[in-house]
């Protein structure tokens, strides 16, 4: 019996509820459609069997990776040889003392459609992020001026061992697409608590489908990607200095730069992690020659 197939007989003995797979194709987990197996994924819907799932691999010294809805994302072809819990089963909200309290699997979309259903403004923003709030909370996911460090009052979160701790907002460390979590990725993030003013429905209505409209003129949201593949360079955008290199629609196998929007990389079917990574290489490279800049991936290489 290999560690994977010992940690999915614990976990059915410590928590027969826990939905386990064993070789599960990441490809559709991610935002990008490409990736090879995991070794083990757990699919938790409750707390209690998030935190099962922490403590059982813990003792046998395996550390799971934490999968929201894989927005952010690349998973190389030949798969994750590790375990993966993915967390998109917790996805319940609730109002108490005029605070919002969500869970992390729920998704940024349906978190706004939650605020807008209270009435409760400073969340548009997030309706046309394609990740869930655990992931957000992580990179501290931003969009059209607004960052989810805005209005996140605390954050409750699993350590290594299993143990629950919430810390304010002052304790994440938040910066541009970071948080003490990016770095403390053994720590799972349970749900957060979020500090909305009041506003009238039908305004944040209106603001939600203004900023969906303009994303869906400018972002290429008909293919499978993983949102913006660089960071915003200090001083520069990183699309801006792509397309000014002439990089749009520059192609390897089934990955191209987005011919709508150049900071996009997509995938025109049957790409793999291998064209991606092909093709960021190049880019970056010319990018660097024709410009100085120093592009910095944004979309995450798991393994």
């Amino acid at each position: 019996m290999d560690r994977f197939e010992a940690l999915a007989a614990l976990l059915a003995q410590r928590c027969g509820t826990l939905e386990v797979r064993n070789e599960e194709p990441m490809s559709r987990h991610t935002t990008f459609r490409i990736g090879g197996p995991a070794a083990l994924m757990a699919l938790p819907r409750t707390a209690g069997e998030a935190k099962a799932a922490v403590r059982a691999a813990r003792e046998l010294d395996i550390r799971p990776f934490f999968l929201g809805n894989g927005s952010n994302l690349l998973v190389p072809d030949e798969g994750y040889r590790g375990f993966v819990v993915k967390l998109c089963g917790l996805d319940q909200t609730r109002e108490v003392n005029r605070r919002l309290w969500a869970e992390s699997g729920i998704s940024l979309a349906r978190l706004a459609n939650a605020a807008l259903g209270r009435g409760l403004a400073g969340l548009e923003f997030a309706h046309g992020i394609p990740g869930t709030l655990g992931g957000g909370v992580m990179m501290n996911a931003g969009a059209y001026g607004g960052e989810l460090s805005q209005t996140v009052t605390a954050v409750t979160y699993l350590d290594r061992e299993g143990e629950e701790h919430t810390i304010p907002a002052a304790g994440c460390e938040f910066g541009y697409r970071s948080s003490i979590f990016a770095r403390h990725p053994d720590w799972l993030i349970l749900k957060a608590e979020f500090s909305l003013p009041q506003g009238d429905p039908e305004e944040i209505r209106e603001k939600i489908q203004e900023l969906a409209r303009r994303r869906g003129e400018k972002q290429p949201l008909e293919y499978p990607s993983a949102g913006s593949m660089f960071k915003r360079p200090e001083g520069h955008f990183a699309a801006a200095l792509i397309d000014q290199c002439g990089l749009k629609g520059l192609t390897v196998g089934g990955a191209q730069v987005s011919e709508k929007h150049a900071g996009f990389v997509i995938n025109r079917g049957g790409a793999t992690c291998a064209d991606v990574l092909a093709l960021v290489d190049q880019v970056r490279e010319r990018v660097l020659r024709e410009t100085g800049v120093t592009l910095e991936r944004e979309v995450r290489l798991l393994g």
